[in-house]
């Protein structure tokens, strides 16, 4: 079963997200009224170091009011690589400058209501270049035994499904 957007209108937009407002037909002829949030692309980046730990920020969410592991992640600028901007993102939230990145995975975290991708990739290493110049992201950042990982995320502490789902992959990928 199909439904089809014949239509949509912004109701509200920046330089983020549009929300718009769908005219969406059902199978069955029906007709109703969807809100769709249009979002630029999101990149995310971390790297494994040679002790097969993995870099992790440690962050409050104010939408939410929780805190959590998360990777480095922001959206893709007009014209930018996507690679090119995860390994921008991971600098500038990190102060570590990634080695050459490898694509992990794209994953739509809510394709009930918007149309984002978060394109995560990873790096083997990553070289400490300074304190990070968005350094208001985290309260720290730090490298964390990627074994460590299901665990983390059954408690709780990898709260972002994107993030737990590309973390969760990358633990098969190195540790089997």
């Amino acid at each position: 079963m199909q439904w089809t957007n014949l239509s949509e209108q912004t109701v509200y937009k920046n330089r983020w997200f549009d929300v718009n407002l769908a005219d969406v037909e059902l199978p069955d002829g029906r007709h109703l009224d969807h809100f769709v949030i249009r979002l630029r692309p999101v990149a995310v980046a971390t790297a494994v170091n040679e002790a097969n730990e993995v870099l992790l920020l440690w962050r409050h969410r104010f939408i939410t009011d929780s805190w959590g592991w998360e990777l480095p992640a922001g959206v893709v600028e007009d014209g930018e690589d996507v690679a090119a901007a995860a390994a921008r993102e991971m600098e500038e939230e990190s102060g570590w400058r990634p080695g050459p990145l490898h694509h992990l995975m794209t994953v739509e975290p809510a394709n009930g209501l918007t149309d984002a991708r978060h394109h995560l990739y990873w790096a083997d290493g990553a070289r400490y270049i300074g304190p990070p110049e968005d350094d208001f992201e985290s309260s720290r950042r730090e490298w964390v035994p990627l074994k460590l990982v299901p665990d983390m995320i059954a408690r709780g502490e990898i709260p972002a499904a994107n993030m737990a789902a590309g973390l969760l992959l990358l633990h098969h990928l190195r540790l089997g």
